[in-house]
């Protein structure tokens, strides 16, 4: 089996990643029959990002601080471990935005799509889901839109719910919602398609961001699974990842 071992730039990481080339070698992400991702869940992100084009599986162990994406961090028997490893195929999110220029630009995320004000000024934006506006003005300082993947992310610090990966549903989120103040978020299918229009755009600018994809001075935003990329993530049975998603939930 060979592997590309991709680290985060950090020595903890990198320390791991020469131990390992050294007793396995190191080939190329396009040679390589699985990408092994060494840092947090930051660094597994992007080597996600990295398989997405290349089709290939990763499997990630923790050289960082939580690791929800990654696995416990051990230097022997990686063969054996990738061999016995589970396979978790996610769908991730497809963002289209059109700029107040005019312009418009795609990107992906395994996470979340948010969007955020750039200035003091709270956000206006309007929610429209299947063609369907509903709801008219919400003033915020931002929204996320979360896959059950990155439910425990930025989604969850926003007191947005964790999903189960099985659940079928995608969580929008509101990052502290003035008007309408109730407002809590939705759970909505995940064949749904989100649209946001931002409201007084030139006074009140807002940037959409997919995980790490940054795009300013939006005008409106699409967003939709992509059921048509598929994205392999490997974990050692004991690490099952829908069982960590519910014990997250009774955490104190």
């Amino acid at each position: 089996m060979k592997f590309c071992f991709f680290a985060a730039e950090t020595n903890q990481a990198l320390d791991a990643r020469q131990r390992l080339i050294d007793q396995h070698g190191n080939y190329s992400m396009e040679d390589c029959d699985v990408i092994v991702a060494l840092g947090g869940d930051g660094s597994m992100l992007r080597a996600l990002h990295e398989s997405i084009r290349l089709k290939k599986p990763v499997y990630g162990m923790n050289r960082g601080s939580i690791g929800f994406l990654l696995n416990e961090f051990r230097e022997h028997d990686l063969q054996d471990r990738i061999k016995r490893a589970q396979t978790v195929i996610l769908n991730p999110l497809r963002m289209t935005v059109r700029t107040m220029t005019g312009a418009t630009q795609d990107a992906l995320a395994v996470n979340e799509v948010s969007l955020l004000r750039e200035t003091r000024q709270a956000a206006k934006l309007r929610i429209t889901i299947d063609g369907i506006v509903r709801l008219d003005e919400l003033i915020c300082d931002g929204l996320i839109f979360s896959t059950p993947a990155g439910s425990t992310a930025y989604n969850l610090s926003a007191h947005g719910p964790i999903i189960p990966l099985s659940a079928g549903i995608l969580a929008l989120t509101p990052i502290s919602a003035f008007r309408p103040r109730r407002w809590r978020g939705a759970l909505l299918p995940q064949s749904s398609r989100l649209t946001i229009s931002i409201l007084e755009a030139r006074n009140r600018p807002v940037s959409a961001v997919a995980d790490f994809t940054e795009i300013r001075d939006v005008e409106s935003v699409e967003v939709w699974q992509d059921n048509a990329v598929d994205i392999s993530l490997l974990f050692d049975p004991e690490m099952n990842l829908d069982e960590r998603m519910i014990k997250e939930q009774f955490m104190p």
